[in-house]
């Protein structure tokens, strides 16, 4: 079988440096696009040593261009401390990366894949989320740059299909974790295991009575490998994520526990647009993908909190 050319968008990004191996372990030619934003060369430096990675510094606001087969498109920054740090330069990656991309699937008649999020259903009405809700976001909060920029390319995602004939691929990823998290991105899970693993304060906010469902980055990207070579008649958008729902205050309690820490919990005040709940309705992902997560909190949160000692 020929090796299939593919490129990821994001590649030496927390998600996408999981996906370059996935991919490469197939025995597929894989081209990783990064910007380092939030991508670090960490990642996948141990990945140069095969003859079929190619690791390439790019901005996917301006065009590329290349011949593949298929397109992850996984550039952007996912956490609110780096969306939020230049919201401008975050539509525009959403924006412009997703007009890039699909222009370039079309040109070269490859499959493309947006990842997108859940955050595009915002502080929900309905729970759990299911793909036909349309969400309740705030066009001009602090995250609207993230969560509209994500919602613009789903639409451009469907445009292209519809206008061009562009085969695409959407996924709606809920919260993530695992190896290779950024220390510094301010999401809650490595948040939790760096402040634990040196004692510090937790940080919880509010009463830590909102909820989220936490899937290990495994379980993910084995959700994008299927969706990518699903039926073609099958688009999505599609939910991947781990619909066991914690609340905030038991994740603290559980890191404490698996890390030995003698870390105290404090409170602060919510931050603004900060969703109560979110939870994914994944009946989809299981009928269309035959998919769901294997990978339970406990057993996710070691491998992750094994990781973080090698680098903090």
């Amino acid at each position: 079988m020929a090796r299939k050319k593919i490129l990821i968008t994001g590649g030496a990004g927390f998600v996408g440096s999981h996906l370059c191996e996935r991919l490469l372990n197939e025995g597929n030619e894989v081209y990783c696009l990064d910007n380092y934003f939030t991508g670090q060369k960490e990642n996948v430096i141990h990945l140069l040593d095969n003859p079929y990675f190619e690791l390439i510094r790019h901005d996917v606001t301006t065009p590329f261009f290349i011949e593949v087969d298929e397109i992850y498109n996984l550039a952007c920054p996912a956490s609110p401390v780096h969306y939020q740090y230049n919201p401008i330069k975050t539509m525009k990656t959403s924006v412009m990366g997703a007009i890039n991309m699909l222009g370039l699937a079309k040109r070269v008649n490859a499959k493309v894949l947006q990842a997108s999020t859940s955050e595009v259903y915002g502080d929900p009405l309905v729970h759990p989320q299911p793909e036909s809700y349309w969400g309740h976001v705030n066009p001009i909060g602090e995250r609207a740059c993230y969560d509209e920029g994500k919602r613009s390319a789903e639409t451009l995602f469907i445009n292209y299909h519809q206008q061009n004939n562009v085969k695409i691929k959407i996924i709606r990823i809920f919260n993530t974790y695992g190896p290779n998290m950024n220390p510094n991105d301010g999401r809650v899970v490595s948040n939790f295991i760096v402040q634990a693993l040196q004692n510090h304060d937790i940080t919880v906010y509010g009463e830590g009575n909102q909820t989220r469902s936490f899937q290990y980055v495994d379980d993910l990207v084995e959700g994008m490998v299927r969706l990518m070579n699903s039926r073609d008649e099958f688009l999505g958008p599609v939910n991947v994520g781990n619909p066991n729902e914690f609340t905030i205050l038991e994740l603290a309690k559980k890191v404490i526990d698996l890390t030995g820490s003698k870390s105290k919990i404090i409170y602060k005040p919510l931050p603004s647009d900060d969703p109560m709940q979110r939870q994914p309705d994944i009946s989809l992902a299981k009928k269309e993908l035959d998919w769901s997560p294997k990978v339970n909190l406990d057993e996710g949160l070691i491998k992750t909190i094994e990781y973080f000692k090698g680098i903090i």
